[in-house]
């Protein structure tokens, strides 16, 4: 006679039985679980692919897409590299505002990364709505496979017009955007805590902005798991 198996209570994707778990170490695995998705997502091949100067270049719509943008010198190129652990893949450049075309990477057939030019370089709110009204606004208001944009705000520095004007192009785009705070380990704790609170309540200020504010630091490694976790969401 073959009996029916005994129920087996859930379990997270490392065996750990939820049933006999606390809350906060439910919680603590399933962190854990996205981080370690995140660290196999990153660490699959990411390889430049195509480069669009004109919308009518740009690749056909495939995988799911995550942009990256922010102002020139922000670190936008730096987090790429870190994100991927390739030190070349995205190049860096003394030169702000050097990146004037859309670069797309693959990142192991799952999510395409696509680093978008930088912008607001000694440049005022107006300038970057002239430059982003054209190219820019077009790709993000029409791509079906844009899943979300990080807009990159250098932690020790003051928010830009620049960034406000950035802002309101993903609202009228309705993108959801995600605010992610680079270079932060040159600013101070208390200091820190203060600008991503103010950070946050400028993202409320936004009907396209994610809730959840990223701090990252590409030089001391400082939420990159985190960062790497959740675009593991928006994989394939």
């Amino acid at each position: 006679m073959v009996y029916p198996a005994p129920h087996q209570p859930p379990q997270t994707e490392f065996g750990t039985n939820l049933n006999t778990q606390s809350e906060a170490e439910k919680q603590a695995a399933l962190e854990a679980a996205a981080i370690e998705a995140g660290r196999l997502l990153f660490a699959a091949e990411c390889q430049f692919f195509h480069g669009a100067q004109k919308l009518e270049q740009l690749p056909l719509p495939g995988l799911p897409e995550v942009a990256f943008a922010g102002r020139s010198n922000v670190g936008k190129s730096s987090l790429i590299n870190a994100l991927t652990g390739r030190n070349t893949l995205a190049r860096t450049s003394s030169q702000p505002g050097r990146t004037r075309q859309l670069n797309f990477f693959d990142l192991g057939a799952r999510l395409t990364l696509v680093d978008m030019p930088g912008y607001g370089y000694a440049q005022a709110a107006k300038d970057i709505k002239a430059d982003w009204q054209g190219m820019m606004f077009d790709y993000l208001r029409g791509r079906p496979t844009l899943q979300r944009v990080l807009l990159l705000l250098d932690a020790r520095i003051e928010f830009k017009p620049s960034d406000g004007a950035v802002m309101d192009l993903l609202d009228q785009a309705a993108v959801t955007f995600m605010l992610v705070l680079t270079k932060a380990d040159a600013v101070k704790p208390n200091s820190l805590a203060r600008k991503t609170a103010a950070t946050a309540e400028i993202a409320r200020t936004h009907a396209a902005a994610y809730p959840r504010i990223f701090v990252t630091s590409s030089e001391a490694g400082l939420g990159i798991a985190e960062l790497r976790a959740e675009l593991a969401t928006l994989a394939a």
